[in-house]
């Protein structure tokens, strides 16, 4: 169910991020509030990652190396995405809605395609790594369908933890919040929140077993 107001704690971390479409849709969006996706300013954020995008998943120069492809690599993300941590690496194709809802953390990983849309907030931690096809939906739709036909949707925030190993084709959907410590058996679709330190497989994924808690990492 869509969100009756806007949620300020989302926007006040969306004001930390770059390459933001500011606008009162954008607020309504991020904050799980119906909205409308064809407002301009959402069109040219999506427009503007798209372009991003392409030239990320096709730049391969013939002179490049591991190093070089690597840091130019790394400098289009930060044009992309709102917040990205140092060593982070997405193997290319991959796609997003906006990317500068996403924030990623230290060390992160991405195998092939990796899908996020990032209608609202996605939240990744540190030392998090994915296998090919893991997709995150934040963007959804009501199921009675005038709002379908009004081309109105909403959106719900994704955050998964430090540490978490999401396998291959896993599907995250909107609302989910993944604790620290975590995996998620690969061809999984995690419709609730898994908590800290659990193994979660199945459709829909459901805890397996637990795993011994380490402690965090200092900065």
């Amino acid at each position: 169910m869509a969100s009756t107001e806007k949620n300020q704690d989302l926007i006040q971390t969306a004001k930390a991020f770059e390459n933001v479409p500011w606008c009162e849709q954008y607020e309504r969006m991020i904050s799980g509030m119906l909205y409308d996706p064809v407002d301009p300013a959402l069109l040219e954020g999506r427009h503007r990652a798209r372009r991003i995008v392409a030239k990320y998943n096709n730049y391969f120069p013939d002179d490049s190396t591991p190093a070089s492809l690597t840091a130019d690599r790394e400098n289009m993300l930060k044009g992309l995405v709102g917040k990205l941590g140092p060593g982070s690496f997405i193997d290319p194709p991959f796609h997003v809605d906006y990317g500068c809802n996403i924030s990623l953390g230290d060390r992160f990983y991405a195998n092939f395609n990796l899908v996020i849309l990032d209608c609202s907030l996605v939240t990744i931690g540190d030392r998090v790594m994915f296998g090919p096809f893991v997709s995150i939906f934040a963007a959804t739709h009501e199921t009675e369908v005038q709002s379908r036909r009004d081309n109105i949707e909403y959106a719900r925030e994704v955050t998964i933890g430090n540490d978490c190993w999401i396998g291959g084709h896993v599907t995250i959907l909107p609302g989910v919040h993944i604790g620290k410590g975590c995996t998620i058996g690969a061809g999984s679709i995690v419709t609730k929140d898994i908590p800290p330190w659990s193994v979660a497989i199945g459709s829909p994924a459901k805890v397996v077993k637990k795993v011994t808690p380490v402690e965090d990492v200092k900065k």
